[in-house]
């Protein structure tokens, strides 16, 4: 009985977020008719993850995929309305491989489009976050306040095998090759397994500091004496030249219009997470239903004159 209930209030749930998300038009924030220049907004918050969330009903996680920012910054870039794209992040950091897929992607969102990047950190822009922020931005603002730096690479590792000793647990495997075990936590590890996982974090690191010289326009000697894994506020990161401007949100903003040729405070361009009914029915089906509402709703407006396409 109580099984029954669930369900139908989750369904419930489902077609009353449906509803309401369709009264309040297109969700990615496309426009339904025509739109002056704008900025793009992306958020990065919480921990960066590769990979891309799957948008399933019931993995509505904290943090975000390198899957979902680079689509919002294909997005901007196909989108003609948008002149600028900021950066707001509040995030420790996530995986190297997260921020260097990012970065990948915001470096040729630069070169095809040419428009300014902007990135703006909240309390925290540190480790991977910092690494977003620096590898393609014009202009990197923080609060003097903000948490940030934290550059450098660590991998964790853990070993349990005292642990399993005192209550009576033994392990064993048939492996294929001497290293396929490497990092077990059962036993300790090997002077040459140390060699090969400290040289792969070093080589690791040796990028993360590349691509902050070459995101800042400094020394690559010079970013190594400030990355060592250290943290920094905001305003000792000004001073190294971490960061360009002590601001917040609205001040990178207006940079970001003003760098775009916009007058006064710019329009904004933000996707916003995914209704429940949308994670249950899956992306390209939700957006297809309400692109079809949409576009029936404003033709019965506008007498029946089509919708204003990007």
């Amino acid at each position: 009985m109580f099984k029954k209930i669930f369900v139908s209030a989750v369904l419930l749930l489902a077609v009353l977020s449906f509803v309401v998300s369709l009264l309040r038009g297109n969700n990615n924030d496309d426009p339904a008719v025509e739109m002056g220049d704008r900025v793009a907004v992306i958020n990065i918050m919480g921990p960066i993850m590769s990979g891309d969330s799957n948008g399933g009903f019931w993995e509505q996680t904290q943090g975000v995929t390198s899957g979902e920012i680079m689509r919002q910054i294909r997005d901007a870039a196909a989108d003609d309305t948008v002149k600028a794209l900021v950066l707001r992040i509040d995030s420790g950091g996530g995986s190297a491989t997260a921020a260097e897929e990012v970065g990948r992607e915001l470096l040729r969102f630069r070169a095809d489009t040419n428009k300014p990047i902007v990135a703006t950190m909240g309390d925290m822009g540190a480790s991977a976050a910092y690494w977003i922020a620096a590898c393609a931005s014009d202009k990197v603002y923080a609060n003097s306040t903000t948490i940030t730096g934290s550059i450098g690479v660590y991998m964790p590792y853990m070993n349990t095998e005292e642990l399993f000793k005192k209550i009576g647990i033994s392990t064993s495997k048939i492996k294929s090759g001497t290293y396929k075990d490497i990092m077990s936590n059962d036993r300790e590890m090997t002077p040459e397994e140390r060699v090969i996982l400290q040289t792969m974090v070093d080589e690791i690191y040796s990028q993360f500091i590349t691509v902050v010289a070459e995101g800042r326009h400094m020394e690559p000697g010079i970013v190594r004496t400030y990355a060592d894994g250290r943290i920094y506020t905001g305003a000792q990161a000004q001073r190294i030249g971490l960061v360009d401007e002590l601001g917040n949100y609205y001040d990178a903003l207006a940079k970001a219009g003003e760098l775009a040729g916009i007058e006064g405070m710019p329009e904004v361009k933000q996707n916003t997470k995914a209704q429940p009914w949308e994670a249950l029915l899956g992306a390209e089906i939700s957006h297809a239903i309400k692109t079809q509402f949409v576009k029936e709703m404003t033709s019965g407006l506008q007498g029946g004159s089509p919708r204003a396409e990007r």
